[in-house]
């Protein structure tokens, strides 16, 4: 029986209110290591991620580990968009088994949780399994996480996705949740993010926007 189709967005397309973004581990001793991303292209994504969640008033968890004893301070890229926002700092590789952050996710009380962070392999993966073994939806974005090869995050990324975990990109993340350019309370938001962190999409709308006045609405 052929299905009837309707304007309407599917069910696993995220949207501003129904998820949990987590950054975790985007600390100096973790980035020293990554091979998997160019550091510049990780910080302008993990930018972009943080803006395009407070843009839009995304539930975001920002968590750190052992951030004064070894790690150092998280990217000021990302503190920048949650100004006077606590970070939570733990132990534990895992971190959905620290209770801190637990206490935090039940509290906000969401069933999708974004991921991104350093390193795919430990400080994502950890926590991506945990939550989809305990019902979670679970997603990940994978150019704004990173590892100590392509090796690493490669095969992080494959065992998340058979396990259940959906991969997306940073771009993708700020874009799915604007989804129609026909909302202009966060058009200007989400043009503004893309034309200072979007690369050479955000040079495209410079470009239009500056020789043409051009519009997507």
């Amino acid at each position: 029986m052929t299905p009837t189709a309707t304007p309407t967005p599917g069910a696993k397309l995220l949207t501003p209110t129904d998820h949990t973004l987590i950054m975790i581990d985007f600390q100096s001793q973790m980035s020293f290591a990554t091979k998997s991303i160019d550091a510049a292209n990780l910080r302008t994504n993990a930018a972009l991620v943080a803006h395009a969640a407070a843009g839009f008033g995304a539930s975001t968890i920002l968590t750190t580990v052992a951030e004064k004893s070894f790690s150092g301070p998280m990217f000021e890229e990302i503190t920048a968009a949650f100004p006077g926002q606590a970070l939570l700092d733990r132990t534990s590789m895992n971190t959905w088994e620290d209770a801190a952050v637990i206490a935090e996710i039940n509290r906000i009380g969401k069933k999708r949780i974004v991921l991104s962070g350093l390193w795919t392999s430990v400080c994502i993966v950890g926590p991506a399994l945990s939550a989809l073994d305990q019902g979670f939806e679970v997603y990940v974005i994978a150019d704004a996480c990173g590892d100590i090869s392509d090796e690493a995050h490669e095969r992080a990324m494959q065992r998340m996705i058979q396990a259940g975990a959906q991969p997306i990109t940073s771009l993708q993340y700020l874009l799915e949740m604007q989804r129609d350019w026909a909302r202009t309370e966060t058009y200007e938001m989400t043009t503004g993010i893309a034309k200072k962190l979007g690369g050479a999409y955000g040079l495209g709308i410079i470009y239009a926007k500056t020789m043409f006045n051009a519009h997507e609405g």
